[in-house]
């Protein structure tokens, strides 16, 4: 089964044609075009083709020149990550140029272009941060299998050796295909793009832009402009599909037989008719500040968003009110040509894309009454030189007074700048109504401040893959409704699509096969280039805090000398830091205790540790910047005897901000505090900036 746009087929006309950047060059088709017209003038921009590509080749080139990108680091992936989003950026004015043919504002062209370039640097930012300098990823610490710690498991993350195949919508030509590629191309997997018709022109100039930079590998990244045909047929279950827009084509493409017959990942990605939700205590700064989300997510971007407010559920008493203070603030706003003064909102992506939304109205307004805008009443004025060559459409909101008996509108989007009010008379009424959607990527909750929601967050947060709560306090910083943020989750249930996308680091993941594996701990350390407790260690005579970061070796085990515990030590500590808790410092309070007697700070065991493990001495370690996993396992006691294994664990290369910097690296140590019956009491990581050569 073939992908096919939903546009109409065109005649070739003397206009550009966008060519596609497969297998290392640019492939031009010379029928079966698709022309895309000007949003606002009408006039044919370029035509999108892609008859004759040798589909089966485009995969074969992904895979054997770009799957160069696996052999890469995830920090060296991370690096050409932020160099490809500093070119871009340098460059973005190239862009907001070509998206005036989209008819949008610069204000919408911002979430789209700095939006999605922002979300590459957010990207790169994240794995340097948290993923150690190797090409796979151990997601899990020793899993112990046998009595004696001989056995036992972790498991890895490996990229997938195949291609991911991404399928976007027009609505965010750039943002779309970044926030995709982003985590595939960090997960070490290389990329075929294939945007919609329209917005292609600023797709392509970003591929573009991105092969010209020589930043990432050859093959890693391809674009075909036009149609599929049949590359899903060349897919194998090493392959991953995404696939944003409409829930009917998702459909047909989640049921292709070629992804079924090879279970090949499909995520997808659906518009879906989301909510937003007044409160039943409602105020009057609550009442605004639901009216302004709802007419924002209405205008930005005219409504082209698969976030954007569909349905909004207000207390029956108080849904007069909203109405009319939202067409209030809906007539101040002026639909038309962007390049015009005073204009505040643009045109949807096509000709086309009005029918549909004016069609879709239509359908909404037989369970519904149309009080302000649409194309069939005549009180909105569109500021344009030729309204019906443009793709211009009014803000439009319908009120449905009876919505538990609707249909049309819990399930027909208008993708464009419709709303439809509805009442609601309690708690489960409500619930009941917001089900109805069936699935949807994100619902607002707005709020008075300290109102509990509680009980309604449980029962709508099942239909939701993202929930906003809006109240005075957060509306101070909010990023609204409507953005997908790069370390939140993206995507929802049923309807919406059943996918996720983004998500932080959750998002690589996507892209990687998971593998458990089992053996010993010499095996595990091998493996994951990262020491497991019970694997072989090594000791010398010279500490190795005198050792630069180069001459450490994994493995390399500290024995430190032995430390009493002493009542002067715990009165000493307690002075010192003015902890004087009663286990610590009460003699009788502490035998009525579950210790039975004084027990030693847990801080003070960790500060006796690191005057047992530390080299006083100036040496190679630079710092000690961080602490991680630390347990208390047992309690030290007014008498006992502790001494300290140290084993470097891990050791990651970093990259320096500042030529002026000495190279360094940061050497992960594991510590294990022992008392005198060889009993762990705590343990814990360290991480030392350590000079490298």
């Amino acid at each position: 089964m073939d992908y096919q746009d939903t546009e109409s087929t065109h005649n070739p006309i003397a206009i550009k044609s966008l060519a596609s950047l497969v297998y290392g060059q640019e492939y031009t088709a010379q029928a079966d075009l698709r022309t895309v017209y000007h949003a606002i003038s009408g006039e044919a921009v370029y035509q999108v083709g892609s008859q004759g590509i040798d589909t089966q080749a485009v995969v074969k080139y992904a895979k054997q020149k770009g799957a160069t990108i696996a052999t890469w680091t995830f920090h060296q992936r991370a690096n050409a990550l932020k160099q490809v989003a500093q070119y871009l950026m340098e460059r973005k004015e190239d862009f907001y140029e070509l998206a005036k043919a989209t008819g949008c504002t610069r204000k919408d062209a911002w979430i789209d272009i700095e939006g999605g370039i922002g979300t590459l640097y957010a990207y790169s930012s994240l794995v340097r941060r948290e993923l150690s300098d190797e090409t796979a990823w151990v997601e899990d610490a020793w899993i112990p299998l046998s009595k004696q710690g001989n056995f036992g498991a972790k498991h890895i993350l490996s990229p997938k050796a195949g291609v991911a195949v991404h399928i976007n919508a027009f609505n965010f030509p750039i943002w779309g295909m970044l926030e995709k590629i982003a985590p595939t191309l960090l997960a070490g997997v290389p990329c075929i793009v294939k945007p919609a018709t329209e917005g292609a022109e600023l797709t392509h100039a970003v591929v573009k832009a991105i092969h010209e930079s020589g930043f990432l590998p050859e093959g890693s990244l391809q674009l075909i402009c036009g149609q599929i045909y049949d590359l899903f047929d060349h897919l194998n279950p090493q392959d991953t599909v995404t696939f944003t827009g409409s829930a009917s084509t998702g459909q047909k493409l989640r049921s292709h037989p070629h992804l079924n017959a090879y279970s090949i990942p499909f995520t997808m990605e659906a518009d879906s008719v989301n909510s937003a939700i007044l409160t039943e205590q409602a105020n009057d700064e609550s009442i605004d500040l639901f009216v302004r989300e709802v007419f924002r997510e209405m205008t930005s971007k005219a409504g082209q968003k698969c976030t954007a407010i569909r349905r909004a559920f207000i207390p029956a008493e108080l849904l007069d009110t909203v109405q009319s203070r939202l067409i209030e603030k809906l007539k101040k706003v002026v639909v038309g040509d962007p390049a015009q003064e005073g204009v505040t909102m643009g045109a949807l992506a096509s000709v086309k894309q009005k029918y549909d939304v004016a069609a879709k109205v239509e359908q909404l307004s037989q369970d519904a009454e149309i009080v302000f805008g649409s194309h069939l009443r005549q009180d909105f004025k569109i500021q344009v030189q030729n309204a019906e060559k443009s793709a211009c459409y009014p803000p439009t909101v319908l009120v449905c007074k009876v919505p538990a008996q609707a249909e049309n509108i819990h399930k027909i989007e208008a993708f464009g700048p419709v709303v439809t009010l509805m009442p609601y008379t309690d708690l489960a009424q409500l619930a009941d109504l917001v089900a109805r959607g069936e699935g949807s990527l994100v619902a607002s909750i707005v709020r008075n401040t300290d109102e509990n929601i509680e009980q309604l967050l449980s029962k709508i947060s099942p239909w939701h893959g993202r929930v906003h709560i809006l109240d005075a306090e957060s509306a101070k910083e909010s990023t609204g409704h409507g953005s997908p943020l790069p370390l939140l989750v993206h995507g929802g249930p049923g309807r919406a699509g059943g996918g996720e996308e983004l998500g932080g680091l959750r998002a690589v993941k996507h892209y990687m096969q998971r593998t458990a594996i089992q053996g010993s701990p010499n095996a595990m350390t091998q493996v994951g280039h990262s020491w497991t407790a019970g694997a072989q260690v090594f000791e010398d005579r010279v500490h190795p805090f005198k050792k630069s970061f180069d001459e450490l070796r994994i493995g390399e085990r500290l024995l430190t000398a032995r430390r009493s515990v002493t009542e002067a030590d715990l009165v000493n500590f307690g002075c010192l830091s003015g902890d004087h808790f009663y286990a610590h410092m009460d003699k009788i309070a502490a035998a009525e205790s579950l210790f039975g007697e004084r027990v030693a700070h847990g801080y003070f065991v960790v500060s006796a540790a690191a005057g047992l493990f530390v080299d006083a001495a100036q040496g190679p370690v630079i710092a000690n910047y961080g602490m991680d996993n630390l347990r208390f396992v047992e309690p030290v006691k007014i008498g006992d005897t502790i001494q300290v294994e140290l084993t470097c664990k891990q050791k990651t290369p970093k990259a320096l901000r500042d030529p002026a910097q000495k190279p360094h690296g940061v050497v992960v140590w594991d510590i294990k505090v022992k008392n005198q019956r060889d009993e762990l009491v705590a343990t814990y990581d360290i991480l030392t900036l350590v000079e490298r050569g």
